[in-house]
């Protein structure tokens, strides 16, 4: 039997949520490592010198073994396993220009809104007016169709989802009582999914030598 493929993860990390929401879906059996990031197992850079999770090795029974560094890559990889319920049933190309703007647009103000102290220069709310220019676009897609992309959850959702969260939780009653109705909707949906509550589940930094955490 091939070794399991290991994934090194940070529980709370948005990118590292989407590639466990899409491995966990595939019903991909692996072997999870939870990184401290101010503590990162040298193991995780020897393979990854970047240094940032999510990263995906995958071990072929020898001495070569692939190495997935980027959320996205993880999520396609998985899904080419399994897709059982056809999260990419759908239009692929405007489901990428959508987590595109997400991961080059709305991340980088949803940064400057939840660390505003670590960014020189912002005027107050900003960065939560920038965030609000793709959230209202979230917004309106949702209050026409069930889904981003679809009538049915796609890879969009699943790729995005926990971006939302984040910005959500930085004032969770702001959040409530704004403009965002149908955003609120799917975000509850998402929040109280199964598939979500098992890939937040918590796990004690892993180091060399730890029993392995398999699901």
């Amino acid at each position: 039997m091939d070794p399991l493929p290991v994934l090194y993860s940070f529980r709370r990390c948005p990118y590292a949520i989407r590639a466990r929401l899409a491995l966990r879906y595939a019903g991909i059996e692996l072997e999870h490592r939870e990184v401290v990031l101010k503590d990162k197992p040298p193991e995780m850079l020897a393979a990854s010198p970047k240094g940032t999770v999510p990263v995906l090795v995958l071990n072929d029974g020898t001495m070569r073994r692939e190495i997935i560094e980027e959320s996205l890559d993880i999520m396609f990889w998985a899904l080419a396993q399994a897709d059982p319920d056809g999260w990419l049933n759908v239009n692929v190309a405007e489901a990428n220009q959508l987590i595109e703007a997400n991961d080059e647009q709305f991340k980088p103000w949803l940064d400057r809104y939840k660390y505003p102290n670590r960014y020189e220069g912002l005027s107050d709310g900003e960065a939560r007016e920038q965030c609000g220019r793709f959230l209202q676009e979230l917004e309106q897609r949702l209050a026409q169709q069930a889904y981003l992309c679809a009538a049915k959850p796609s890879i969009a959702d699943f790729a995005i989802y926990s971006f939302v969260r984040q910005f959500a939780f930085v004032d969770i009653d702001k959040f409530r009582s704004g403009p965002y109705v149908a955003l609120n909707r799917w975000l509850d949906e998402f929040l109280n999914s199964p598939l979500f509550e098992s890939v937040m589940q918590k796990h004690v930094q892993w180091r060399q030598g730890n029993a392995a955490v398999v699901y």
